[in-house]
């Protein structure tokens, strides 16, 4: 839905124009999964497809929101009432921000909220993490609070985590807030410094496909929150803030410290040799050498996700080995997982061919039929109109 509709729209409902409107990108992960918060190393970029918001400011200490996807009224919430954790609706997410804005000083007295988003819900796109951007950006406009934009995504986190109680950690909103067209974000998750990488695949011949299995996934589910944990369980075993300061080529003598420790042993595994793969994949991006061997990379991170963080499904290893098994450079799950999307590093020639081959090995498998799109590196959050 385009900024002239969600204006539209926002007339209808509250018979007057917006003071804006603002839009804020859903995020596709290259590279460098649950290593954000282990204070590691990411890589993502962001996607065309948007939540888009128009906002008045209230000065009322009122809240309405409305989203024009779903056939729901205009949810009504007093500022004064929002607690952490009460919401388990879709209105948590941006009913969220404006807590985490008032919460850290900021003067919001209120707002009327209309949105519509294309960014898939559940498929691990950061559908929720557009959804609180883009309302972080409008009143952080329209109030004139002077935020940067990485402040705005530590808002957001701090939203998520606290008061809508998902343990993410800062990839998602920082990518959202902060990714530029034609680019990969290389981001530190510890210090939040960032290097815009130019990725530009069409240029080599190359695409990246998007594969949402339609398997919807939730980071406020309990497997997230146990990963969680259990890294920062072996960080404590293992004597270091995060699993961010254990160095690669101490790896191996790391994982003898763990002892019987199996499980922590295979996450602690995971993020050390995730946060080389980001390392190794910029390399080859800044060298300006052959994009194509980040494929390899990308396969091996889908390896370390499904064998030891256990975060992949069936759905997610039938598209990577058929895509592989089709001719792709590369191909692994990215997001949160148990479920979501994976992305498919492929000659511009085989798109077709690879994309049938995954819808047909989906229904023979009698799975849902698979969503599948190109990522092109877009825009971060921006005012539209």
């Amino acid at each position: 839905m385009g900024a002239q509709e969600v204006r539209d729209g926002f007339a209808a409902l509250y018979g007057t124009q917006p003071e804006g409107v603002w839009a804020a990108p859903g995020r596709v992960n290259l590279i460098g999964e649950h290593t954000d918060y282990n204070d590691g190393f990411v890589m993502p970029f962001a996607l065309p497809h948007t939540a888009v918001a128009a906002v008045s400011r209230r000065t009322d200490g009122v809240l309405r929101l409305h989203s024009a996807d779903l056939d729901a009224g205009v949810a009504e919430l007093r500022l004064d009432d929002l607690v952490p954790e009460s919401d388990k609706n879709w209105t948590a997410y941006p009913a969220g921000v404006v807590w985490a804005l008032r919460e850290a000083g900021h003067p919001i007295t209120g707002a009327d909220v209309h949105l519509a988003s294309t960014v898939p819900s559940g498929a691990g796109l950061s559908s929720s993490a557009a959804l609180e951007v883009v309302v972080a950006l409008a009143l952080g406009d329209l109030y004139e609070l002077g935020l940067q934009r990485w402040q705005l995504a530590r808002l957001c986190q701090r939203a998520e985590n606290v008061y809508v109680g998902a343990p993410t950690g800062i990839m998602d909103q920082t990518a959202s807030a902060c990714c530029e067209a034609g680019h990969a974000l290389f981001l530190d998750t510890r210090d939040l410094s960032q290097k815009q990488i130019p990725l530009d695949l069409a240029a080599e011949g190359l695409r990246l496909l998007v594969v949402d299995t339609q398997v919807t996934h939730a980071h406020s589910g309990g497997e997230y929150g146990k990963r969680r944990a259990g890294c920062e369980k072996g960080a404590a075993l293992l004597g270091v803030d995060a699993l961010r300061d254990i160095p690669y080529g101490d790896l191996d003598a790391a994982l003898a410290r763990l002892g019987d420790e199996e499980e922590v042993r295979r996450l602690v595994r995971h993020v050390v040799t995730e946060d080389q793969r980001v390392e190794r994949v910029v390399s080859l991006l800044e060298a300006g050498g052959d994009t194509r061997a980040v494929g390899p990379i990308l396969t091996e991170g889908h390896a370390s996700l499904r064998d030891d963080f256990r975060v992949s499904c069936t759905e997610l290893d039938l598209v990577v080995d058929t895509a592989l098994g089709g001719g792709a450079l590369g191909a692994r799950m990215t997001g949160g997982g148990f479920g979501g999307s994976a992305i498919v590093l492929v000659e511009e020639s085989d798109v077709e061919t690879i994309t049938k081959a995954v819808e047909n090995a989906f229904a023979a498998a009698g799975f849902k039929a698979p969503r599948v799109f190109e990522a092109v590196p877009a825009a971060g959050a921006r005012r539209v109109s």
